[in-house]
């Protein structure tokens, strides 16, 4: 029998696989753990950056790519959350997380970074196919070819309320902040439109990294040698390094001279170091210590005048950071892990001590952007009996003449004033003291007596101090 010819086949094109692009499948990664485990990108971003340099997929400017897509789509999730709500049939919380990461890393690229348009939703188009299927990338395709008809500001002027109309949520949409986050801020700055527009946009900005010399260990023209390094502001132990430092390529960093900490960090610890104090001066305490950066500091300057720090922290695995964080120090120092109100030493034992209480966070949003959308306004009442318990466990702590700070890397007014004036009714023989002559040289530090540091104001964390001296 004669064989049959065969069919020809229709015309088409052949299935073509899908490219990986290791700086965008990273981001992603990045996302999805920030997303599903509530992990930090601070945390997550740097290992799997370490991982892709070991592996030779990556250089120095495929970091920096993706640590700008991480850290850009994590800052403007709430504006790109309003424009893709615009460009989808159903709502956002209708659409699956990984599919969401990804169209949110496209609108980032479309409308927050200098890529093509084209490049943008090709990119992220295949990054699609290779992670979610062939399937949703066309979900993806459509909906960014819906992002990229408009620029950012055309598509705020869409989806953000009028500011007359509704000034704090306006403001949300066009900073991408939570509204209560916008208004509690707004509260704690006080005045006008343009303070809080500048620190809702200050918030926004990648910040630098500050490094600390450590008193008697290391020097801030040491720091200053390094490539891209700059005089701090404010500390006379702080050195900036410009973008895309590396504070691991710094020796002294790895050496444990020298460390990363935010210059308001370095002001809290140098205010309650430098308090004006009667009598003897030989016992500090850092009540709340890790993961050690203030204890370090402490520690050091301590160490410069004979002093001796207990450096307490409650969670034994951030006592164990503290204790890498002190090694070295050449002065008495003593690392314990105990609670802070309940604690595990005399009352009157310390002519100094500091307690930075666990709080919100909402001071350092630049370094940890995926902490305001994680935050809820629930979470100010579970800190509470925490914050105020810790402040009257450290001026019990403390002799008479003795001085103790209060801090906390959040602005919030219940975080900060409420808490220190609840405690000061409830605690006898305790003043308020100016805390702002501590800080010399540092402007714009409001009317006393506690101070309050801000992002677009002083460069730092918003940090919050108050100084008290126990009287009685």
């Amino acid at each position: 029998m004669s064989e049959q010819p065969r069919r020809p086949r229709k015309p088409g094109k052949p299935y073509r696989r899908p490219k990986k692009d290791p700086v965008r499948i990273l981001a992603f990664e990045a996302l999805r753990a920030v997303d599903e485990r509530d992990a930090y990108a601070n945390l997550v971003l740097p290992p799997l950056l370490r991982k892709a340099r070991e592996a030779d997929d990556f250089d120095a400017r495929d970091a920096a790519l993706a640590t700008e897509l991480v850290y850009g789509t994590l800052r403007r999730q709430g504006t790109y959350d309003a424009v893709i709500a615009e460009c989808v049939d159903r709502p956002l919380r209708e659409v699956d997380p990984p599919v969401l990461d990804v169209l949110s890393l496209g609108a980032h690229q479309l409308l927050g970074t200098r890529i093509p348009s084209h490049a943008a939703v090709s990119a992220s188009v295949e990054l699609a196919r290779v992670v979610l299927g062939d399937g949703r990338a066309k979900f993806v395709n459509a909906v960014l070819r819906k992002v990229a008809r408009d620029d950012l500001n055309g598509w705020i002027e869409k989806v953000a309320p009028p500011y007359d109309d509704d000034p704090e949520d306006h403001l949300a949409v066009v900073h991408s902040h939570p509204r209560w986050v916008v208004s509690a801020l707004w509260d704690s700055l006080g005045g006008p439109r343009a303070g809080i527009e500048e620190l809702l946009a200050a918030d926004n900005e990648r910040p630098e990294v500050t490094l600390v010399a450590r008193p008697g260990r290391a020097t801030t023209e040491e720091l200053l040698g390094v490539d891209a390094a700059v005089a701090g502001r404010w500390s006379p132990y702080a050195v900036r390094l410009a973008e895309g430092g590396e504070p691991g390529a710094v020796e002294a960093v790895r050496d444990g001279r020298a460390g990363v900490q935010d210059e308001g960090s370095q002001l809290v610890a140098l205010a309650v170091a430098n308090a004006p104090l009667a009598g003897p001066d030989r016992r500090w305490l850092d009540g709340c210590a890790g993961p050690g950066g203030k204890a370090a500091l402490l520690a050091a300057l301590a160490a410069e005048r004979g002093a001796f720090l207990l450096a307490s922290e409650k969670q034994p695995h951030r006592a164990g950071l503290v204790a890498k964080a002190l090694a070295g120090n050449p002065g008495p120092y003593q690392v314990i892990t105990a609670d802070g109100t309940q604690p595990a030493w005399r009352p009157g034992s310390f002519d100094r001590v500091l307690v930075d209480v666990p709080c919100t966070g909402l001071g350092a949003l630049r370094r940890r952007p995926e902490a305001r959308w994680r935050r809820r306004p629930a979470d100010l009442d579970g800190f509470a009996p925490l914050q105020r318990g810790l402040l009257r466990g450290a001026l019990e702590a403390v002799r008479v003449g003795g001085i103790v700070g209060y801090a906390t890397c959040s602005p919030h007014l219940a975080e900060t004033r409420a808490v220190v004036a609840d405690v000061l009714k409830q605690v006898p023989g305790a003043e308020l003291l100016d805390a702002r002559p501590l800080l010399p040289g540092v402007p714009e530090l409001g009317e006393g007596p506690d101070v309050q540091l801000w992002p677009h104001l002083h460069g730092t964390d918003a940090m919050y101090l108050a100084v008290m001296r126990r009287t009685a």
